[in-house]
């Protein structure tokens, strides 16, 4: 059995009082029931320390946003495995969309920091997908393919995440069609060795939407951002039917 993991991820404005009034909300709403679904909040890295304290007793594990590849002397502005153990974050997104689109991050930098994850023993959400210029041309397939064979070499694919995440569709409100969805999916799960890693989908997953996405068989769970990150919207897409 795949594991199922709803994973929600902030963007980098949210205050520390924002995330404690998010998740004061959101607790009871998702306390009992789907005991099986994992569920993940990858929070600005200045929110950490007070979100491992409050989280701590739920069921909820901590997320980040990102790692530096380096133990030591990480770049300015980055943050180093040994940190985000130290506060007990559990999983970390690489390879986000925004971060290839507008930071130019590469397959070559993706995979040095999956691999530091792994170093300390954090899951990585690797994240994979395609440009809206790139699906124009038909060139979905190839572009996820390439991403995939550049970013997982040498890293364990027992200890990953992989999130689906379509760069048209973050911030835009579109959804992919989520038959189209489960094949790309589908697509990434042929092309590793390890054929029960967990999937997400992410790209404008709502509550409109949760139910027919995570019917198809190929899907996972969802990793979604800002848009959703309401108590009561996190909450259904955690209590999907």
């Amino acid at each position: 059995m795949r594991k199922i993991i709803i994973a929600g991820n902030w963007k980098m404005f949210k205050t520390q009082a924002e995330s404690l009034e998010f998740l004061t909300a959101l607790l009871p709403k998702i306390a009992d029931g789907h005991e099986e679904r994992e569920v993940v909040l990858c929070t600005p890295f200045t929110d950490l320390g007070i979100m491992s304290k409050s989280l701590h007793g739920t069921r909820i594990r901590l997320g980040a946003q990102n790692i530096h590849w380096e133990d030591e002397g990480a770049f300015t502005g980055e943050i180093s495995g040994a940190m985000l153990t130290e506060v007990g974050v559990r999983y970390v997104v690489v390879g986000h969309s925004e971060r290839r689109q507008y930071f130019g991050e590469t397959d070559e930098t993706v995979n040095q920091r999956l691999k530091a994850a792994q170093r300390h023993s954090l899951i990585p959400i690797l994240c994979v997908g395609e440009s809206k210029a790139q699906r124009d041309a038909g060139e979905t397939d190839t572009v996820i393919a390439n991403q995939l064979a550049k970013d997982l070499v040498d890293v364990d694919q027992n200890n990953l995440v992989i999130a689906y995440e379509p760069i048209w569709a973050i911030g835009t409100g579109e959804t992919c069609d989520a038959k189209e969805a489960n094949r790309v999916i589908g697509l990434i799960r042929e092309k590793l060795t390890n054929k029960n890693v967990t999937i997400q989908y992410g790209g404008s997953v709502k509550p409109a939407n949760v139910d027919e996405i995570m019917a198809q068989p190929e899907i996972d769970g969802a990793l979604v951002g800002g848009a959703s990150l309401e108590a009561d919207s996190f909450a259904r897409l955690v209590n999907f039917v």
